[in-house]
Formats: structure tokens, sequence, C-alpha cells
């Protein structure tokens, strides 16, 4: 529930059984998962300990594809892949911004979303980005972008770093 993107294959089973243990979801589990299956399929799933196959944690967004098991790996990269093709810093300010931006309200959201959009217009990210494809480099590190970004913005940790987790039960 942690990650940015799940990835579940088809015979994955998920939950939360503490309940049936005598204890309780930890490590933020209470809190993550309403945010993102709502509160009444989160108290269900908390409450009763049961679980969900894949098909219904996708149908829930508990898990953000489901896909045969012998290719959940190779997936889950290609995903990755797909997602450190673009600038690092664009990356770093998309999940602050929709991290951040669930818990503010709405306007400062908005407010938090156009000052990082502002902040990315000055970095090598954006200048590499207007280039027509065919001249494109790769992207700039973020390090190469810190002054121009400015140090109100740099944090570090895996909150900036977009992450794919595949869900295999037998592995």
């Amino acid at each position: 529930m942690a990650c940015h993107v799940r990835i579940a294959s088809e015979n994955a089973r998920l939950g939360t059984p503490e309940v049936k243990l005598g204890i309780m979801c930890g490590y933020a589990g209470t809190q993550r998962l309403p945010r993102l299956v709502g509160k009444g399929r989160a108290l269900e799933m908390l409450l009763t300990g049961e679980m969900v196959d894949a098909q219904e944690a996708l149908r829930i967004g508990l898990v953000n594809r489901v896909v045969p098991k012998d290719k959940l790996m190779a997936e889950a990269e290609a995903l990755l892949r797909k997602m450190l093709a673009n600038g690092p810093v664009s990356l770093r300010f998309v999940i602050e911004a929709v991290n951040s931006g669930l818990e503010l309200p709405l306007a400062e959201a908005q407010y938090l979303e156009a000052t990082l959009f502002g902040l990315i217009c000055a970095t090598d990210d954006m200048k590499e980005g207007r280039r027509p494809s065919s001249r494109r480099g790769r992207p700039s590190s973020p390090a190469s972008n810190e002054e121009s970004v400015g140090s109100a913005t740099r944090r570090q940790g895996a909150a900036h770093c977009p992450a794919a987790i595949a869900f295999n039960p037998e592995s």
C-alpha cells in the first residue's frame, strides 16, 4: 500500500488479516488502505480480515494492474522504465503534488501544484523536454537541477522516486 504503483499477478490475494490474530494492521495500513479504496471498503477489509483476489483488488483500486504470473516482473520493470524515461524532477514534483495535495484543502493543493509547476519551468529537464524528440538527450539527474529548483524543494527519500511493486504470492 505504500508504493506509488502496485501490480499484482493474477493469482495474488491481498488483505489485512491481522484482526484474525487479535491484533490490528500496523505500518500505517489503517491510514493507507482507506485512501486507496475508500473508508467503507477499507473498514470491511480491516475488520473482517478477509482477503481479496487480484481482480477484486483491481476493481477497488488496491492495485493498478493485474498481469499473468509469468509476466509479473517484466511488466513491473517495463512500467518503471517508462516512468524513469521522464525527467526526474518532473517525476519528483508530480509525486509531491499528489501526496501532499491529498492532505490539503483543494485551493492549497492547487497553489502547491502551481508553485511546483513554476519551479520546474526553470529546470534543465523542462528545457530538454521541449526539444524535438529527435534532438533530446537523456533527462538530467536531480542533482543537475538542484540550483534551479531551489533549496525549498530539496528532500531526500523514497517518497520522490517512482516505485512499482509486484505482488506474487509464491515468490
